[in-house]
């Protein structure tokens, strides 16, 4: 059977570099994001996948897209959500927009490509889905209010959907980044931060998609949360 998977949120960062290591490994890809050309360079750069345009929190964008990687592509039976966004403020200084952008896009958007994700791995019989959670969900932090809120909610969904479809022979999975080198960490104060992590060091985007291939691959793992954190979760 071909492995088939669709990378929702693979066109940078964390994304990207599932996406480059699935490549590797002989996927044939569905590479996702909301900017078209951006998701297309990715895609090229991999050796000719397919791109496309797809914001996670309209579920017209999401039942297009699958629809066009079926027919494309064929039915998929691996699924990564890595898709994205955080604002982060105080919760009195939170709008109630930013508070449903964030709820829409981690939580909605995630639960929209599950949802098709498993139609299709049903008719299968089996699948993989892997769900890109943060520490943050699990420890909570100041001035991320909602976006923990988001990430704890994949968390309590990702468990959820694992029990209603493990009959099925299809597995949720979710991979917990700490603090990444990517565009969302750009900002922090790097010097101040490793030094509270055990390891020392801000992790890699490759490293965290080894902990995702690891996921989607492992036959007898489902409701699990891996951190990828260089230990930060003993520190907070």
């Amino acid at each position: 059977m071909a492995k088939v998977c669709a990378v929702f949120g693979g066109s940078k960062g964390i994304g990207k570099a599932i996406a480059q290591l699935l490549a590797q490994k002989g996927y044939r890809l569905a590479v996702i994001g909301r900017n078209l050309e951006i998701a297309e360079a990715t895609a090229n750069s991999l050796g000719g996948h397919l791109a496309l345009r797809c914001d996670v929190a309209k579920e017209e964008d999401v039942n297009s897209a699958f629809s066009e990687i079926e027919n494309k592509l064929g039915l998929i039976n691996y699924l990564v959500n890595a898709a994205g966004i955080n604002r982060d403020a105080l919760l009195l200084k939170t709008s109630t927009e930013d508070m449903i952008s964030q709820l829409h896009v981690n939580l909605l958007g995630s639960m929209l490509t599950c949802k098709l994700g498993v139609k299709s791995m049903m008719k299968q019989q089996g699948g993989s889905i892997v769900n890109i959670g943060s520490i943050i969900g699990l420890k909570g932090n100041h001035g991320q209010c909602v976006y923990s809120a988001s990430k704890e909610g994949l968390v309590g969904f990702s468990r959820s959907l694992a029990k209603e479809v493990a009959k099925k022979n299809i597995r949720i999975n979710v991979v917990a980044p700490g603090f990444i080198h990517t565009d969302m960490t750009a900002h922090l104060k790097e010097d101040q931060l490793k030094a509270v992590i055990p390891l020392g060091r801000f992790g890699e985007p490759r490293e965290v998609a080894q902990a995702v291939v690891f996921l989607l691959e492992a036959p007898f793992v489902t409701g699990h949360v891996l951190l990828v954190d260089g230990g930060l979760q003993l520190a907070m």
